[in-house]
């Protein structure tokens, strides 16, 4: 089982998210650290290269957690928040971008 390491205030994030979106968000994490693939999941590769985004729908809204499981072996949740507009916002991109880089 992959660890999973949460970046700048991702944890934050998650942590301020609806009750029922973090027990949602924390179960698509444990199916990526037991090497199956999120239940709703789509690829960023405007972030980069492995860069994946878990798709969380609730009565609250649209929540997104983006992660890299691809470096060594960690999964590396790089941001999470949740989503105003159908797309996603260029500050969002940026900053998740930035962790990755510094990441790496």
């Amino acid at each position: 089982m992959k660890e999973i390491t949460f970046l700048g205030d991702s944890l934050d994030q998650i942590t301020s998210f609806p009750q029922s979106v973090k027990r949602d968000a924390g179960y698509q994490l444990d199916r990526v650290q037991n090497g199956e693939d999120p239940v709703d999941w789509k690829p960023m590769k405007t972030i980069g290269s492995g860069v994946r985004e878990i798709h969380i729908k609730d009565a609250a809204g649209a929540f997104r957690v983006v992660y890299v499981a691809n470096i060594g072996d960690q999964i590396y949740v790089l941001h999470a928040f949740q989503k105003k507009t159908q797309k996603t916002a260029k500050g969002d991109i940026k900053l998740a971008k930035e962790r990755l880089k510094a990441l790496k």
